[in-house]
C-alpha cells in the first residue's frame, strides 16, 4: 500500500506546498566571534542580494526557511537569538535588521554545520514537497557547503546563487562555489539571473 506523503494529523499540517524552497543559512548572527570582521564585511554585500531574492520568493509564494546555529547555547531558541541580534549592540545588527524573518517564515535551529544534521529540516522539506533548494547565507565554504553536501546526498537539486553567499575571503568563497558546482551539480548563477517565477511555475532543470 502506498503511504501518502502527508498525514491527516496536525503534525503534518504546514500551510505551504512548493517544490522550490529558499534556505537562509546562519544570516541571524551577532558576528561577535574572534576574527569576524572580514566575513562580516563580505556578508554586507551578499545579504542585500539575499534580501532581494527573498522578496521575489515571497511574491511567488516560495517558502523561506531560516536555518541557524545555536552557537553552543542549548537553552536558546531562534527568537531569543533574533532579539539579541536586533536589540543588543552587536556587529551583526544591520544584517539581522535587513533579513528579519516574517511571521510566516520557517525556522530550524541547528547544532552543527549542516542544516540537516540532527534537525527537523528533512521532515519540514518533506511536508513542503520540496525537490529543489536555493541555498544562501554564511559561510559559503562552511555551513552552506556542508548543507549543500547533505542536500545532494538526499537527492535535492541545488541552486546556490554566487552573489548570495559569503565567506571570510573571496578566494575561499569562489573555491567553495566551484566545488558545489562541480561535485554537487549546483547551479551557481547569480541571483539576478534566476527567473524565480519560471522556476516556481515549471520546476527546475539544469540550464533552465
Amino acid at each position: 500500500m502506498k503511504v501518502p506523503l502527508k498525514t491527516a494529523d496536525l503534525n503534518g499540517s504546514v500551510p505551504d506546498e512548493s517544490h522550490l524552497v529558499l534556505l537562509l543559512i546562519d544570516v541571524i548572527n551577532d558576528f561577535e566571534f574572534e576574527g569576524a570582521e572580514p566575513i562580516f564585511q563580505n556578508s554586507l554585500v551578499a545579504v542585500k542580494r539575499i534580501a532581494e531574492l527573498k522578496a521575489r520568493a515571497k511574491t511567488n509564494r516560495i517558502p523561506v526557511v531560516y536555518t541557524n546555529d545555536n552557537f553552543g547555547k542549548w537553552q536558546s531558541d531562534f527568537r531569543r537569538l533574533l532579539d539579541h541580534c536586533l536589540h543588543d549592540n552587536v556587529r551583526g545588527k544591520p544584517i539581522a535588521a535587513l533579513l528579519e524573518p516574517d511571521d510566516d517564515d520557517y525556522f530550524v535551529l541547528k547544532p552543527k554545520h549542516s542544516a540537516f544534521y540532527s534537525t527537523t529540516l528533512q521532515v519540514l522539506l518533506t511536508y513542503l514537497g520540496a525537490r529543489t533548494l536555493v541555498l544562501t547565507g554564511i559561510a559559503g565554504n562552511n555551513c552552506v557547503l556542508f548543507t549543500a553536501g547533505d542536500a545532494y546526498m538526499r537527492d535535492f537539486r541545488l541552486i546556490v546563487p554566487s552573489d548570495c553567499v559569503a565567506s571570510t575571503t573571496d578566494e575561499e568563497n569562489k573555491a567553495a562555489l566551484q566545488l558545489m558546482q562541480r561535485e554537487l551539480k549546483a547551479d551557481i548563477r547569480p541571483s539576478t539571473e534566476l527567473d524565480i517565477e519560471k522556476l516556481k511555475r515549471l520546476g527546475y532543470s539544469a540550464g533552465s
